[in-house]
C-alpha cells in the first residue's frame, strides 16, 4: 500500500499548494470561490477515483486491468462530464470560474495521476529485478 500512500499524500500537498495560489490570485483578481471549491473536489476525487481502479487492476490479468483501467477512464469521463453539465444547466456556480478552474484542476490532477501510475510501475519492476 506504499504507493497508495504516497499519491495520497503527493494529492494532499499538491491541493495545499493549488489553494495556496488560488487564496493569493483572490487577493488580486476577485472570483468565485465556491466555484472553484466545487471544481476541485470533482477533480480531486476524480484523480483519486482513478488511482485507486489502477491499484485495483495493477495485478489483475492483462484483460481485467484494460478493463478496468480504460472502462473507468470511460465511466469517470462520462460521470464529470454529466455533471459539469447538470451543475451548469441548473447555474449551481458561476460558470466561467467553475470551467476555467475545473480544465485547470483536470490538467494538473492528470499529470499526478500520470505520475503515480509510473511510480507503481516502477516499484513492481524494481522488486522483479531485486527478487
Amino acid at each position: 500500500m506504499k504507493p497508495l500512500f504516497d499519491f495520497l499524500v503527493k494529492l494532499f500537498i499538491l491541493s495545499v499548494i493549488l489553494w495556496g495560489v488560488i487564496y493569493w490570485g483572490y487577493a488580486r483578481y476577485p472570483f468565485d470561490m465556491p466555484s472553484v471549491f466545487v471544481a476541485w473536489v470533482m477533480v480531486a476525487l476524480n484523480a483519486l477515483v482513478g488511482y485507486l481502479l489502477f491499484e485495483y487492476a495493477f495485478d489483475k490479468e492483462s484483460k481485467m486491468f484494460t478493463l478496468v483501467v480504460f472502462g473507468g477512464v470511460t465511466l469517470r469521463l462520462l460521470v464529470i462530464m454529466a455533471m459539469v453539465l447538470v451543475i451548469n444547466v441548473l447555474h449551481m456556480v458561476r460558470s466561467i470560474d467553475f470551467v476555467v478552474s475545473f480544465i485547470s484542476f483536470y490538467c494538473i490532477y492528470l499529470v499526478l495521476e500520470i505520475l503515480g501510475y509510473q511510480k507503481k510501475n516502477q516499484q513492481k519492476k524494481n522488486a522483479a529485478r531485486n527478487g
